[in-house]
């Protein structure tokens, strides 16, 4: 039997199960790769928000990275929630440029939590962005990362972060609308917007981190960034779909992120 395919998370917990460290395992494995991790914080958090959070030092979170690289094939790798900029240097200097690099760049969760100061936005625009495979950010993390109005046309934005990373999938997901939009960038400029339904649920705690999770699955198995994106994009509605008549929690719950789909 073929070994699978490895692919790194470096990212917080996630106590509620739902996003981070939680999401990305539960996506590789449904995807047929086998998760490896680096936890760069831990969080007290559940469906209905985020209680507190313990960074760890760069130097903790860098010490797993390098275990893992020494010792498995990383094919890809995804960094969510990073904590600091300092962290983020650690992941610039020894995972950018070496392997393709997802970044979700979480800086506030859904709830409204603050998760990255200004001193790591700073990081993720002058050292991580630049070296990164692609970044996915929702439509609030672009404007910030790129200063602009969150008001600002989608594509407008995302051509600013252009501007900054190789390639971009700025994530769109109205739930009044009847169709999500995401706007892609590939390395060559080449811009594209891919739709796909809306799935309304009240279940979607962890779906940036899902989709992510998915792209780097997709990106180490050697598509290309389109066809990855279009196989995240359905990997992430499938699991809405499971997870719309779920009651779990008293927030919003989790995405279902391990079910019967075909790798």
């Amino acid at each position: 039997m073929t070994s699978p395919a490895v692919v790194l998370s470096i990212a917080g917990t996630d106590s509620g199960g739902s996003a981070g460290l939680a999401a990305d395992l539960t996506t590789f494995a449904a995807l047929g790769a086998h998760g490896c991790c680096a936890v760069t914080a831990v969080t007290a958090q559940s469906t209905t928000g985020v209680d507190s959070i313990v960074p760890l030092a760069a130097t903790d979170v860098q010490a797993q990275m390098v275990a893992v690289l020494e010792d498995l094939p990383v094919a890809a790798a995804k960094a969510g929630m990073l904590g600091s900029a300092q962290t983020a240097y650690v992941v610039a200097d020894l995972v950018a440029g070496s392997v393709p690099l997802v970044i979700d760049p979480v800086l506030v969760a859904t709830s409204g939590a603050t998760l990255g100061d200004d001193a790591l936005v700073a990081a993720y625009r002058d050292v991580l962005l630049p070296k990164c495979t692609v970044v996915t950010p929702n439509l609030d993390e672009a404007a910030r990362l790129t200063g602009l109005d969150p008001q600002r046309p989608a594509i407008e934005i995302a051509r600013a972060l252009h501007e900054i990373a190789p390639a971009v999938v700025l994530t769109g997901g109205d739930p009044s609308a009847q169709v999500c939009r995401d706007v892609v960038i590939d390395t060559i400029g080449r811009l594209t917007v891919l739709e796909h339904p809306t799935v309304p649920s009240g279940n979607d705690h962890g779906t940036g981190c899902t989709f992510s999770a998915a792209l780097a699955v997709h990106l180490a198995h050697g598509l290309d960034l389109q066809s990855a994106v279009r196989l995240a994009q359905a990997f992430v509605a499938a699991a809405l779909t499971i997870s719309a008549s779920w009651e779990l929690g008293r927030g919003r719950g989790p995405v279902a992120h391990v079910f019967n789909h075909p790798h």
